[in-house]
């Protein structure tokens, strides 16, 4: 018997000495976590489709079905554990039989077996399927400390000895993480500017096929690059201006390794066809319809009041702009809280998720790397007007275009041209594309949650009106 049938034999007698939570149970502590995403809709049922056995001790992945009226769901990872009552208070889900039923992301002991296995490539037979535990390169080993990162968002993050990350994926999708190929792509080719894939865990079977987490090394020392630009602001706005040249040659030489494999059918580049750019105008066109028609009152949106046809006007002239270059997979949530500055100087990219509402499906297909440079560049817009609103000390005139120059030469000058509409003038007239979808969005997003940012969307949006604006600060 191998080594992974004799463990999974071992976890089976466990699991079945594991009562689990009920459905009542499970849907009062998930509902009220910040990692489930669907506050607002209304759950019909709670399901545990499958369950991942993992220790003698009481321990395993369960993952839940929620499903909504009128019909649909969404996949949950909870790590569960059980201890006797009274020895474990963190996270309790329900106390079955004396004993403490609770979710497991912050068991330093589930944490360790989870290296473990990965460390091992381990397999583990399932109700449904299999588990499949792989380790990438070296670094990998018992591990010792283990801490939460931080706040928990869409995923739950812990350090491990302060030099690896295990991050598990909450929310499930089906199919590959893009944030595994992309970081295994990129890890294998020995590009420098990641924080190096060094393992992950999958389930493969007859309901789903989905990625639960994986373990990458942890940058020590590091600054994300909104903290690091408004630090900027206050002390030298200049140095930013150096950092954002470097960060756009980060981001080209990023875009030249992924569109460089031309064998593998989910990486190789492939050629922008019209109809893509038709969509993505209908797309935006619907969305400036609908945002630009309840403008409410305010001197913030007199810039671009009643002028939703001028906008749509210029989304259609700016499509019309030949070649539109190639597209590949790319990050896809491109912007400086994506980034880390190192103590060496250097940058890192970080988050190869993609946006946390599209679909996995959407997440992985392949789209212009311009649209990555877009969101950076409305990510400084974003800096510029920040300063002002938290620390009541704005960005010096002209900062915004001087950085967004810095930026698109570092990142004309490492990329590969083969990507890119042919010249710079055709270059930036497809990034007004991308930008305009981005600012519109964002336009949204401001009036709904944040109307005090609302001037930042409607500067943007007012710019590319009328190119010839200088960007406020």
């Amino acid at each position: 018997m191998t080594r992974a049938e004799r463990s999974h034999g071992d976890h089976m007698s466990t699991t079945r000495e594991l009562r689990l939570p009920g459905e009542d149970e499970l849907r009062e502590f998930v509902l009220a976590q910040r990692w489930f995403g669907s506050k607002s809709r209304e759950v019909a049922h709670f399901r545990l489709l499958e369950t991942i056995p993992l220790t003698e001790q009481p321990l395993g992945i369960a993952v839940l079905q929620v499903e909504f009226l009128p019909g649909t769901h969404e996949l949950y990872q909870l790590p569960i554990g059980a201890r006797p009552e009274g020895e474990w208070t963190e996270g309790v889900i329900a106390v079955n039989d004396g004993m403490a039923i609770y979710d497991a992301m912050t068991d330093e002991d589930m944490v360790r077996q989870l290296v473990h296995l990965i460390a091992e490539n381990t397999d583990i037979a399932t109700g449904q399927g299999v588990a499949e535990f792989r380790s990438l390169g070296p670094g990998l080993r018992e591990v010792g400390t283990v801490r939460p990162m931080g706040a928990e968002q869409s995923n739950s993050s812990v350090v491990l000895d302060e030099r690896l990350v295990l991050k598990a994926y909450r929310r499930l999708g089906a199919g590959p993480n893009p944030e595994l190929e992309i970081l295994r792509f990129l890890t294998e080719r020995d590009f420098p500017h990641i924080a190096a894939l060094r393992g992950w865990y999958t389930h493969s079977g007859r309901l789903i096929d989905a990625t639960l987490g994986i373990v990458q090394e942890f940058l020590v020392g590091a600054t994300d690059g909104w903290d690091l630009a408004l630090a900027d602001l206050g002390e030298d706005p200049a140095r930013f201006i150096a950092r954002a040249r470097a960060l756009g040659e980060v981001t080209g030489r990023l875009h030249t390794v992924l569109g460089s494999e031309n064998q593998d059918p989910a990486f190789s580049p492939e050629e922008t066809s019209a109809e893509a750019l038709g969509l993505l105008t209908a797309t935006v066109d619907e969305e400036i319809e609908s945002v630009f028609v309840g403008l409410p009152d305010g001197d913030e949106l007199a810039p671009i009041r009643g002028r939703g046809e001028e906008v749509r006007e210029k989304l259609r002239t700016l499509t019309n702009v030949g070649s539109a270059g190639r597209v590949i997979r790319h990050h896809g949530d491109f912007h400086l809280g994506q980034v880390m500055h190192t103590d060496d100087g250097g940058w890192t990219v970080l988050d190869f998720e993609g946006e946390p509402a599209r679909t996995l499906v959407e997440r992985r297909r392949k789209r212009s790397p311009l649209r990555d440079v877009a969101g950076m560049l409305r990510s400084f817009a974003y800096a510029a007007s920040a300063s002002e609103l938290l620390h009541g000390a704005g960005a010096p005139a002209g900062w915004e275009h001087e950085v967004r120059g810095a930026y698109l030469d570092g990142y004309l000058h490492e990329t590969d041209t083969s990507l890119l509409p042919p010249g710079r003038a055709a270059v930036e007239r497809l990034l007004a594309v991308f930008e305009l979808e981005k600012a519109v969005y964002e336009l949204r997003y401001e009036l709904d949650n944040r109307p005090d940012w609302v001037k930042i969307p409607v500067a943007g949006i007012a710019r590319l009106l009328d190119p010839e604006r200088e960007p406020e600060a």
